[in-house]
């Protein structure tokens, strides 16, 4: 195996494992949002409220479970944004300007596509 290839190989496992570890941890923080629903006898059919990024830590912080279900869903989205950053990293280390110029495509269209959704709800 060349050198190349090992430190493709090794970015592959480390992403891996960021987007194992990003899955694992959504769905934790999720999962306490809805017993926190629970407990509070909130049923998900009611409707949820609008996203708010700057209220979320204060949600957090009161332990209100719309926090923690917003903080489990950016967590969701994040996952595979980051594997794209890191592919986009990764193949700017080894040289392949080609798949740099496809990540950061991709990140494109991601950051239009949720421009696009601000401005649409608000």
């Amino acid at each position: 195996m060349t050198r190349q290839n090992a430190v493709s190989h090794g970015l592959e496992t480390r992403m891996g494992r960021l987007l194992i570890a990003l899955t694992y941890v959504s769905v934790a923080i999720l999962v306490v949002g809805v017993v926190l629903m629970a407990i509070d006898g909130v049923s998900p059919l009611d409707g949820g409220p609008k996203f708010d990024l700057g209220a979320i830590p204060s949600q957090v912080a009161a332990f209100a479970p719309v926090g923690f279900l917003w903080v489990g869903l950016l967590a969701v989205i994040s996952a595979p944004i980051s594997r794209v950053v890191g592919a986009a990293i990764g193949s700017a280390r080894s040289g392949d300007r080609w798949l740099v110029v496809v990540a950061i495509a991709i990140l494109l269209v991601i950051a239009v596509a949720v421009a696009t959704a601000l401005v649409a709800g608000s």
